[in-house]
């Protein structure tokens, strides 16, 4: 029985290994189901059928896609296409502002070109075949993941009816709160990063267009994506395009940049985040951070992006299950005292707390009188 529990155990293990893809895009189907579910909800609750319903979300979320894609693809397309020709000059422009600037002698284009051709003129037999059998992966992970999108929304109460009949009446009303939350704070979280994305790529493109950056609408629409979607460094990463674009032309237009990107951070930080993202995530920005690294460390890209919605969740549980104590009576959980319990007399109309007097002993010396 052992050497067939172990035999299962690796077969099972192995087996999991193969499936990681297959988990991940299901997983991703959840969240996008539980992302739907409210636009669904309201659709049935005006009379409509679960089915119709799911199939108008989600036809009316492609046909916005397509749109976007058909407003602004040829614009795009086209600059992508100027901006991969311009990348020799843009270079040489760099090599040439270092030499001018700092002394710094980079190597010629010619050079990094040949270096290049000889890396990876061998596998480009290769390359190509691998980016084919990539896109055919990609278009049918597209595929399963919207199959699997259409089933759970269009099942809806019936699934987690399924679920639920499996379960003692008393867990399922847990399960059904525990569904319920998770699908709030994960709406919440990807609804606040589309809004958040749009606003970054709005104001990123004027500021481009106003300083005269070329290929403005693909660097504007790179960095609100990448931004929001791109846990922890995607700030970082969003905006270093740009500044190198800027950096071709002039080195104060790259500082201009730079300085827009650093000053709309703190706008959004402080002014846009908490207003949209408030009833989303109600989560100290410290440990936020710390889950997405923690997150994204175990499960990868994936992991770090759903990390904050899943530590919100988790949140959101502990503080509706556990149990709550009064606290203790100490001068460590107020503020304006003394650590070692020594209390001053405060005045309530300033806030600020008063060092107890000092009385004069018998022989001149000064102690603080008794709290």
């Amino acid at each position: 029985m052992c050497v067939v529990a172990v035999i299962v155990g690796v077969l099972a293990w192995r087996a999991m290994g193969m499936l990681t893809a297959l988990f991940t895009n299901l997983v991703i189907a959840l969240f996008i189901s539980l992302m739907l579910e409210p636009m669904i909800a309201w659709l049935v609750r005006h009379r409509w059928k679960r089915g119709a319903a799911t199939g108008v979300v989600m036809g009316g979320a492609f046909l916005a896609i397509v749109a976007m894609i058909a407003m602004f693809g040829t614009m795009f397309v086209t600059q992508v296409i100027e901006l991969g020709k311009s990348v020799p000059q843009t270079y040489e422009n760099i090599r040439t502002w270092a030499s001018e600037s700092f002394g710094a002698e980079l190597p010629e284009k010619e050079k990094l070109l040949g270096q290049a051709i000889d890396g990876w003129g061998d596998d480009i037999a290769s390359s190509a075949l691998g980016i084919g059998s990539s896109l055919l992966g990609f278009i049918f992970a597209v595929m399963t993941i919207g199959l699997v999108v259409y089933y759970l929304c269009a099942a809806g109460p019936k699934f987690r009816a399924a679920i639920c009949s499996w379960l003692a009446p008393r867990n399922q009303v847990t399960v059904l709160h525990l569904w319920e939350i998770t699908q709030v704070k994960v709406s919440g979280f990807i609804n606040s990063r589309l809004v958040l994305a749009f606003l970054s790529t709005a104001f990123t493109l004027v500021f481009l267009i106003i300083l005269g950056i070329p290929y403005s609408l693909p660097l504007a629409l790179f960095t609100g994506i990448v931004s929001q979607f791109v846990p922890t460094i995607g700030t970082y990463i969003g905006g270093a395009l740009p500044v190198l674009l800027a950096l071709a032309q002039s080195p104060m237009k790259a500082l201009a940049v730079l300085v827009f990107i650093v000053v709309y951070q703190q706008i959004e930080n402080y002014i846009f985040s908490p207003k949209i993202s408030q009833k989303a995530l109600e989560m100290n920005p410290a440990v936020a951070f710390v889950v997405v690294l923690a997150f994204g460390a175990v499960f990868g890209a994936l992991g770090a992006f759903l990390a904050l919605p899943v530590a919100a969740t988790i949140q959101a549980v502990a503080s509706t299950y556990l149990r709550r104590h009064e606290l203790v009576d100490s001068a460590m959980l107020r503020e304006h005292e003394p650590a070692d319990g020594w209390k001053g007399t405060a005045d309530p109309d300033d806030g600020v707390v008063r060092v107890p007097t000092i009385a004069a002993d018998a022989d001149g010396t000064g102690s603080p009188q008794a709290p």
